[in-house]
């Protein structure tokens, strides 16, 4: 098990290596210059090359690259192009507050996916079945951000529970305030993502409890609380744990539309922002951690294969 872990570390590095390195050439190949963008109304040729040089974007891109990465090494992430503040300073304020709208939304998706897909494997073809499978459908056709919209215009508008806008620290403003601001994003993207998870715990649980070592169980007078728990729904998580770990993937996705919906300064807004400034080194950077992020979220996603069913080996 260390070996493998130490070679997909490895296998990590490389793929994180080689997005860095396409995002580095792709977003210089785009049409259009930043420093024009940049200067404005001020623009003149003089200006525009003398700020290209300051940058260093008057260079050959190869130069540029291996400059860049020489940095990455040192770590090093560069300053925005705008040169306000450090690429490293962003992203450290901005992840805390996608990271904490993609957990919430996660155990909020985790805590309505299992309760629903179980009771709708143990009520196959019944009412529940249908309410349940019908409100997954819908939760899988729904945008996001008109999700959120709904929620802002219901239980912040009219009902004055909830902020709109903005982001509380948890660790300035209390767990509560932090709580009360991340409810609402949290739970447009994750319900969604509740949604289909559901469906695939109802798929794998419903495979399951027509096993053979489920008749099994039950004839050695099992509780039927301990068949489905311990036996079915331990043994239907396989499928249900890949679609999570692939799922991080929109979770992260959803909350750049949903923090711009919510006005919050994370990432992924902060992303958008930087593509629309062709700001290279905050576009590079950003991208830099989603990678890290998706690597060893897949990473995390096969070891947990191991802690579930200890058939599974590694070698």
């Amino acid at each position: 098990m260390t070996q493998y872990i130490i070679r997909r570390l490895i296998h990590s590095v490389i793929i994180v290596w080689g997005c860095a390195t396409l995002v580095f050439f792709l977003l210089r190949a785009i049409p259009g210059d930043p420093i024009i963008q940049l200067l404005g109304p001020e623009y003149t040729p003089e200006a525009a090359d003398a700020l290209r040089a300051k940058l260093g974007l008057d260079e050959h891109v190869v130069v540029q690259y291996f400059r860049w990465m020489g940095n990455l090494l040192r770590g090093d992430l560069g300053t925005s192009i705008t040169g306000v503040e450090s690429v490293r300073s962003a992203i450290l304020t901005g992840l805390p507050r996608t990271m904490s709208i993609a957990a919430l939304a996660f155990l909020i998706a985790t805590a309505i996916a299992i309760p629903a897909g179980i009771m709708a494997a143990l009520r196959r073809n019944s009412f529940a079945d249908f309410a349940v499978s019908t409100v997954a459908f819908v939760g899988v056709s729904m945008p996001s951000f008109w999700f959120g919209i709904i929620l802002i215009l219901v239980f912040s508008v009219e009902l004055n529970w909830l902020p709109s806008l903005g982001y509380a620290s948890i660790s300035e403003d209390g767990p509560w305030e932090w709580f009360k601001h991340l409810i609402l994003p949290s739970l447009a993207i994750g319900a969604g993502y509740a949604a289909i998870l559901m469906r695939f715990v109802r798929a794998g649980l419903l495979e399951a409890l027509s096993s053979d070592y489920i008749r099994t169980a039950r004839s050695k007078g099992l509780t039927e609380r301990r068949v489905v728990i311990a036996h079915g729904l331990r043994n239907s998580l396989i499928p249900v744990i890949t679609v999570a770990g692939i799922q991080v993937a929109l979770l992260l996705s959803g909350a750049v539309v949903i923090e711009t919906v919510f006005s919050i300064r994370g990432i992924g807004r902060l992303l958008v922002g930087a593509i629309f400034d062709k700001d290279y080194p905050m576009v590079q950077g950003a991208i830099l951690v989603v990678a890290v992020i998706f690597v060893f979220a897949n990473l995390i996603v096969d070891i947990a294969y191991t802690l579930i069913d200890p058939r599974i080996k590694y070698d």
